[in-house]
Formats: structure tokens, sequence, C-alpha cells
């Protein structure tokens, strides 16, 4: 469950991260109103889950109250990569000297918790990660011994941080663990010309597993601004929509993240971020397949499984029997590798549909998923 900006900064607030002071508004004269009772000269923040909103117009500098309302007013109602935006976040802007990025992740191929940190933060960090990789500092984190002060000093020095990040860094790792989280992120914290550490963003994906612990500590159920991504929740599926072509399914946060890369740098642009799970069932397969294929701007879909608890006949299974309920009409990718996947892939030979196609590899199967996506009719 992804939490907006002005939730997450309040776990961080409660963990002793230092945050800017800001208030929620839905409509314009309520952002006016925040704005005078925040000292007047604000940044108007868009809330919606999903990045890249200051380069999509949803943050805006307000010098006084009336300009905090013209801003809310323009950015209320926008569309951010399908997000529609129905609340804004007045914050007081904050003098800054230094920019530098710090988040925490599950990394499920190890099995441990993998801390990413970087001297070099803000709204440019992906090109930074992809230009210049070791300018970005990557620590596995033993879940059993978690962030001491001593390893927190360690992360710093591998990212470049200032020694004084140590402490952010343990305070965050606090939240990750206490907060049930499966990442956390700050981007940008900054250093002010006074020497405080303040995080000028804030981004939490909760467990899902642990909604009965998060109940207690007031985090409210999700709304979804998608009707991809609700009909999606509502399955049990995790899915964020983006604003490609390819459909993807994949089983793992991990293998999906590596797969969208993959597509990307085929140059193709993905449709969405879905995660059918570890332990996916046929079931499951389907209806992932429905929500992904739903998406009226996906020409193809890419299925990449990595079957472990998954088990690769399964996924096959759960192929066919969408296949059987729903007439397909988009080309269907498939790559299957690990448990049981000579299996999966003779009951996918044996199906013998026209619109399916296997591929062995990763790369492969994102290089036939790019060119069909190109080949398809403009949508």
């Amino acid at each position: 469950m992804d939490l907006y900006e002005h939730q997450a900064r309040e776990l961080f607030e409660g963990h002793g991260i230092l945050v800017p002071r800001a208030e929620v508004a839905t409509s314009a004269e309520e952002a006016r109103a925040c704005a005078e009772r925040l000292g007047g000269r604000v940044i108007v923040k868009v809330q919606v889950k999903t990045g890249g909103r200051g380069k999509a117009g949803g943050v805006r500098r307000a010098a006084d109250p009336p300009a905090a309302e013209l801003a809310a007013r323009r950015i209320l109602g926008m569309d951010i990569k399908g997000h529609a935006v129905r609340a804004v976040m007045p914050a007081q802007p904050v003098d800054m000297e230094s920019e530098f990025y710090v988040s925490y992740a599950v990394d499920r191929a190890s099995g441990r918790f993998l801390a990413i940190a970087s001297a070099e933060g803000g709204a440019d960090i992906e090109d930074v990660a992809a230009t210049r990789p070791d300018a970005v500092g990557r620590v596995p984190v033993v879940p059993a011994e978690g962030v001491s002060r001593h390893k927190a000093a360690e992360i710093a020095a591998a990212a470049g941080l200032p020694a004084e990040a140590a402490g952010t860094l343990t305070a965050l790792w606090n939240v990750l663990i206490r907060e049930d989280a499966l990442l956390v992120e700050v981007n940008p914290l900054v250093r002010t010309p006074q020497g405080q550490l303040i995080a000028l963003d804030a981004k939490v994906t909760l467990d899902d597993n642990a909604r009965f612990r998060q109940a207690r500590r007031g985090v409210q159920e999700t709304t979804y601004d998608d009707e991809h991504e609700a009909a999606a929740a509502a399955k049990g599926l995790t899915y964020v929509k983006l604003d490609g072509q390819v459909g993807v399914i994949g089983d793992g946060a991990g293998l999906v993240m590596a797969t969208l890369d993959v597509v990307a740098g085929r140059g193709a642009r993905p449709a969405n971020f879905p995660d059918i799970g570890g332990g996916a069932s046929a079931q499951v397969m389907a209806d992932g397949r429905g929500v992904v294929l739903s998406h009226p701007c996906v020409t193809c879909v890419l299925v990449n499984v990595f079957g472990g608890i998954t088990a690769c006949d399964a996924v096959a299974d759960g192929i066919v029997r969408a296949l059987e309920s729903v007439r397909l009409t988009k080309p269907l990718v498939v790559r299957l590798d690990g448990n049981n996947a000579a299996r999966g892939r003779a009951i996918l030979d044996a199906c013998a549909h026209p619109l399916v196609e296997q591929v062995t590899t990763m790369d492969g199967a994102a290089r036939c998923a790019a060119e069909l996506a190109h080949a398809a009719p403009a949508v």
C-alpha cells in the first residue's frame, strides 16, 4: 500500500526525521488559508501516488497566500500519469545547501534489505543512477542485525553522505521496520546552511500483510485514482499504472523492476508496474492478465516469471485458463524459467495459441515485446 506524501511525512516526523511544516488542502481556498498559517511563502505540492510530480508541473512556488491559491487552482484537477489530482500540500520552503538521496527497500533475491543512497539527490537521481552508477551507494542490510549507528555510518560513507546523515539513516530504518514498510525513500534529503538535515519529500510503501497493525496506527484504507489500480487491488494484486504500451506481468518486485528496465532498454515503454507475488496461483495469473489487458494503451503483454514458490506450470495453467475465458486480441510474450519451467512451456506449446509466443531469455522476451509494440497501430 503506497502512502501519499503527507501520510509518509507524518511517519517520518514520528520517528524524529525533520520535515518542513505543511498542511493538506483540497480546494484553492483551503490552500490560501494554509499558506496564511504557514507564514505566507510556501511550496504547493501535488498529492498523487506517482513520481515525476515536479516535472509534470505539480510543484509550484508561491510567494504569498494569494499566489498559493492560484497555484492550487492550477494543480487541482490535473491528470499526472493517469492520477487525478484531488489534494495539494502547501509546505514551508527550506533553504538548502546540498541535496541527497536515501532509501531502504526489500531485496527479495538475497533475502535482505538494501540501503541505496547518493550524495547527488534531486529530480535527476534516475539519470545519475543510469549514467554514473558509482555515484550511488548500495549496501545490503541483514534484517536480524538492522541499521546500527555503525552500519549507518557505513552506508553514509559508501554514498558520500556527510557523517551527520547517520542519524537520519538510523531513523529511516526505524520507519521501515516499526511501520511494516517494504520501501522508504527520501528524495531529496537536504542539508541547510545551518547544518540541519530535512526530508523535503517522503515515499513509503507499507506491507499489505500488516494492515491489521497499520489500522491501529491511524493509516487509512488506501484509495485509488486509477480504475485499473482499483481493479487490481480488489483482486489482491500490486499494480501501478505507467504511460507505455507494453503490459508487464511478473512475480516479485525485483524481477518486475528488472523487466521494466530491460523493456525500456529495448526502446519500448512499460504500461504498468505489476507484481503477482511470490506464490501466485493460476487464478492470480489469470486475474493479472485481465487487469493488464484492460489498459487501453497496451498493445502487447510480456509475462516474465522465474519459478520459485510460483511454479511455472501453475503460471502456464493460469494463462491457458485466461485464454479459455476471455478472447485474446493482443500478442502475449511469455518467458518462463526456474521451477517446473519445462512443464510450463509444454503446457503453452500444447495450447498452440496463435497470439502467444514463448521466448527463453528475459532480454529476448523484452526485444520481442518491444518489436510487437512498435509494430502495433498507434492508440
